[in-house]
């Protein structure tokens, strides 16, 4: 059977999606996330967002690999959705990033 990349949309992950919004803290985002996944997965979660955070800042993927411990397929991956994905990376890096008027 053949899928589209819109497969994984559900009212399951509408559900997953909107509890993570309803998150207040980072107190209450740790507690929920630490029920919901494994260890494995939250170090997995955690290791992309490093990357992605790496590669946004212009490392070369040697250094990022040696930095986080992810492979250089992983790197490529995760750059591959950094720039071709759905927007998400980029738009979290810009709420992140501090802005020009912002001190540093």
């Amino acid at each position: 059977m053949a899928t589209t990349d819109d497969d994984w949309r559900s009212e399951h992950t509408d559900a997953l999606f909107g509890a993570v919004l309803r998150l207040e803290t980072t107190d209450e985002a740790e507690r929920f996330f630490r029920d919901l996944c494994t260890l494995g997965e939250l170090r997995d979660l955690a290791q992309r967002w490093a990357v992605v955070r790496m590669l946004d800042e212009g490392l070369h993927y040697a250094e990022i690999s040696k930095r986080t411990g992810a492979s250089t397929a992983t790197i490529t991956r995760i750059a591959s959705w950094l720039r071709h994905g759905e927007g998400g990376y980029q738009a979290m890096l810009a709420k992140i990033r501090p802005s020009v008027n912002e001190p540093a």
